[in-house]
């Protein structure tokens, strides 16, 4: 089971995901300071600095924090945007960097199934 487990972890797949793991946290960290330090101060520049956290109900001893929902929500969509437009800009700038590849000659057309049966046809009657 130790030998398993070994040869487990010391596949490509799993160390390649690993490293995405710790690359997409490090980016996630990223995307998130630019949102809280730079995005949503110009949005609350926009909108008056609306804040949806004391938004509240409750039913007998629960607390439903809608606010809060509101919150996370408006924060995720934010960051999905900002991602959105950090992939498309580096997908853009990887397809002006990538050389651009000639399409492949067409192979040229071998002869049709009736001309074959008319070549083995006439082969035929020369033998014969």
């Amino acid at each position: 089971m130790l030998k398993e487990f070994g040869d487990f972890i010391a596949r490509g797949n799993v160390m390649d995901l690993a490293v995405g793991i710790i690359i997409g946290a490090a980016f996630t960290a990223i995307v998130a300071s630019l949102v809280d330090d730079l995005v949503n101060p110009l949005i609350g520049l926009f909108i008056g600095g609306v804040d949806f956290g004391g938004i509240s109900f409750g039913l007998g001893d629960a607390q439903f924090m809608i606010g809060n929902f509101i919150n996370a929500v408006i924060k995720f969509l934010i960051i999905a945007w900002v991602v959105f437009l950090l992939v498309r800009s580096v997908n853009r700038l990887r397809d002006r960097l990538a050389p651009k590849e000639e399409p492949a000659p067409e192979a040229p057309a071998g002869p049709s199934q009736e001309q074959l049966l008319a070549e083995i046809r006439d082969l035929l009657k020369t033998r014969s």
